[in-house]
């Protein structure tokens, strides 16, 4: 992918070397550690978290440490602000269009642990977005996992993942996330989830648009770029997840979609450049 020339953005909070300590929620709820929309690894229903009053009663304890990021971590960071400045180019034209205002998100880098306005992130639940404050966050180390336990390594790839998250912010401000947690009142967990598997492949397919124009836009895909973030996508796909995780898949407890699905998605999204084409909710 071409980035090193791109647009940095204005919308990342660096909270790398920060340790995140433990958030309270009053009025009697407890301690507890919300699951947070965009797991990647555990397989949780990405829209559990809308049904609960987020960002109420929260008390942090957040410390500075004297860890500092490496030159790669550095890089890291600058590709990452690249790519959301690329999804902000894209987004703001693609809304102007229909006679929108994009609303731009931010991205929060931390390492560990992030205090967000949906509760405590991890690094283990990989990358989020969270409607309560309409941020995206990510620990960079997500990226070494997609690499070495996914098998799935290149810059589009990763480029894929911000995109993905940023899909979200996308359905946030067109109203679907709303429609979605209140469509998801009261039915039972296996058609909730297939709610949030629309949800998720919806964003792989936003992704996929972003993909379309910042190539006919700015030029910035290279050879192998889409077979990269494809490979990413199938790497994710919850069957393949389950399968290396427990031996066997469980269709019912899906939230992303299976890897068939979401390589499926993302290529309509990026081959048509149109969000019309994402209408994953019209779909079977």
């Amino acid at each position: 992918m071409r980035w090193k020339t791109g647009r940095r953005s204005s919308n990342i909070e660096d909270r790398r070397g920060r340790s995140a300590g433990p958030v309270v929620f009053k009025g009697g709820i407890g301690t507890i550690v919300l699951v947070l929309a965009a797991s990647y690894f555990l397989g949780i229903n990405p829209l559990d978290i809308l049904m609960m009053q987020t960002g109420t009663g929260l008390g942090t304890d957040v410390s500075q440490t004297d860890r500092q990021p490496s030159p790669e971590e550095q890089q890291m960071a600058d590709f990452v602000s690249v790519v959301l400045a690329d999804t902000e180019d894209t987004w703001t034209e693609i809304f102007r269009q229909s006679g929108k205002t994009y609303q731009e998100p931010s991205l929060v880098l931390y390492t560990g642990a992030v205090q967000s306005a949906c509760g405590t992130g991890s690094a283990a639940m990989g990358p989020f977005y969270c409607p309560g404050d309409r941020k995206v966050y990510i620990d960079l180390s997500f990226f070494d996992e997609l690499r070495r336990r996914h098998g799935a390594p290149g810059d589009f790839a990763e480029a894929y993942v911000i995109a993905h998250e940023v899909g979200h912010h996308v359905q946030n401000l067109l109203g679907i996330t709303d429609r979605v947690q209140s469509e998801q009142r009261g039915l039972g967990k296996a058609e909730a989830n297939a709610l949030s598997v629309k949800v998720e492949l919806q964003a792989d397919c936003f992704a996929g648009v972003w993909g379309n124009h910042a190539d006919r836009s700015r030029h910035v895909l290279e050879e192998g770029d889409i077979e990269e973030a494809l490979n990413a996508a199938s790497a994710i796909g919850d069957d393949r997840l389950q399968k290396e995780g427990s031996g066997y898949v469980v269709p019912e407890n899906f939230t992303h979609g299976t890897s068939r699905q979401r390589v499926e998605w993302f290529k309509r999204g990026i081959e048509h450049g149109d969000i019309a084409s994402c209408n994953t909710f019209a779909s079977g």
